[in-house]
């Protein structure tokens, strides 16, 4: 939980989007690959269910992550940096 600062200026679900943004760049969370489910991102971070919706959302919202109903949320090729979506 190191990586939440509860009383920083920034909201906690900006914190933990730029913490899995982070995971993601890095490779912990590889393109095509679910993140892990939204019971353990809290259990992790010791944050509520709609800090880590909220999160999600932040990155979904940037292209970074794909929610599939069922499955679970992906991290999308180009989410890495230094890649993009074909263009045609």
């Amino acid at each position: 939980m190191s990586e939440i600062d509860f009383d920083g200026p920034d909201p906690i679900y900006v914190q933990l989007s730029a913490v899995l943004e982070r995971r993601i760049k890095d490779g912990t969370y590889p393109p095509n690959r679910k993140i892990p489910p939204e019971a353990g991102l809290r259990e992790e971070f010791g944050v509520a269910r709609n800090t880590v919706r909220a999160a999600i959302k932040v990155l979904t919202d940037r292209g970074m992550l794909r929610p599939v109903v069922g499955r679970g949320v992906f991290v999308l090729p180009w989410a890495v940096e230094g890649t993009g979506p074909e263009k045609d």
